[in-house]
């Protein structure tokens, strides 16, 4: 075989293998595109996955924020610690060796309370647009999610509406000490009763304010641990009426019995102050063992079905104006005179409302 022969076989060769080569590569991108697909409208999202713990605090009663929390759990697959019962100052109290990741309150005092004393972290968390900005913090680091209102539920076996009080400031009067089976109200430490006493102090200043909570003290026939107790009690016709949040009343609406009740929204007349207001929310608290799982929670809680899984049995109404209370409402939020104070400034007045109130000695009385 001459030479010229021989290097065009080798041609040949070199070529043969260069083919099979790039058909082998073609079938490999193949093999590799249809594993792993191409999103057409950018980069893939990143799965991010949840494990471990997440620790919560909360001040709401354990009947409304348990099944929230076990929720989570089953959906994400985090164990969820919870503290019910949890004082806010507990979280002051921690603050050197942190040990929750997320605060749950009934009052947003107390959070704010703990914003400004830097307790609590913000951050920009998907789906939080959907809370109007005058119920989250500047920053975010807390935000409510269902709001109530202050108002008197009576027995109408005992008292009509046309003999009840129309205003909180009708209380100075100690003629309602005589009114039949009298009224009940919560003591100074409970957390709505903490947050009427600091929109009083915003609305009428410290001295009036301390003259009411010693009116009250004296002339109540009952002073309670809870609204749920007072709500039962006034339902068994143990008393006229109680100082209570407005979704007691539709929780006693719902009872099979002892439901023969009215509720009235307090300072609604021309000239009067307006219902007081406060709402439930919850802190992202700051240096979080669990910070990840807390950020998470968040974002999860502020899904729209998770919004109304908050308000959940309460019979709260929601703050997204764009939800529904998950229940009949006989009335809106957005159709009561609600006093002028932003519900930030609750958390201005959150420590020393404390303070005012034990040294009258409603905190501690019951009767």
């Amino acid at each position: 075989m001459n030479k010229v022969v021989r290097m065009f076989l080798f041609g040949l060769l070199v070529m043969s293998l260069f083919i099979v080569a790039a058909c082998g590569s073609s079938d490999n991108n193949a093999e590799e595109t249809a594993e792993q697909p191409t999103d057409t409208e950018g980069d893939t999202e990143e799965v991010v996955e949840l494990e471990g713990q997440l620790v919560v605090y909360s001040s709401r009663n354990e009947n409304f924020v348990q099944p929230l929390l076990e929720k989570f759990s089953e959906e994400t697959g985090i164990e969820v610690l919870p503290l019910h019962g949890a004082d806010p100052l507990q979280i002051e109290e921690e603050a050197g060796n942190v040990q929750a990741d997320i605060f749950i309150s009934n009052d947003l005092g107390a959070l704010e309370y703990l914003n400004s004393k830097d307790f609590l972290q913000g951050f920009d968390p998907e789906g939080v647009e959907t809370i109007d900005e005058q119920f989250r913090a500047d920053d975010n680091a807390w935000i409510a999610l269902s709001a109530r209102a202050r108002g008197f539920i009576y027995n109408k076996d005992l008292i009509t509406e046309e003999e009840m009080p129309k205003s909180l400031e009708d209380l100075f009067d100690a003629k309602w000490a005589e009114v039949e089976k009298g009224y009940a109200i919560t003591r100074g430490g409970n957390g709505g009763m903490i947050g009427n006493v600091s929109a009083l102090r915003h609305e009428w200043g410290d001295e009036k304010t301390a003259e009411w909570i010693e009116a009250i003290k004296e002339n109540a026939a009952g002073i309670f641990e809870g609204h749920g107790d007072i709500r039962r009690a006034v339902g068994a016709g143990e008393y006229s009426f109680g100082l209570v949040n407005n979704y007691y009343y539709h929780q006693q609406l719902e009872e099979p019995t002892d439901n023969n009740v009215g509720f009235i929204y307090t300072d609604q007349g021309e000239g009067e102050m307006g219902v007081i207001a406060n709402a439930a929310g919850l802190g992202l608290i700051k240096g979080a063992p669990n910070e990840a799982n807390a950020k998470a929670f968040i974002e999860w809680i502020l899904e729209t079905e998770n919004q109304l899984a908050f308000v959940g049995e309460s019979l709260e109404l929601p703050i997204n104006e764009e939800l529904d209370p998950p229940y009949e409402a006989a009335t809106k939020f957005s159709e009561l005179k609600v006093q002028d104070m932003p519900l930030k400034e609750l958390g201005n007045y959150f420590e020393d409302t404390k303070a005012l109130i034990e040294d009258a000695g409603l905190d501690l009385e019951l009767k």
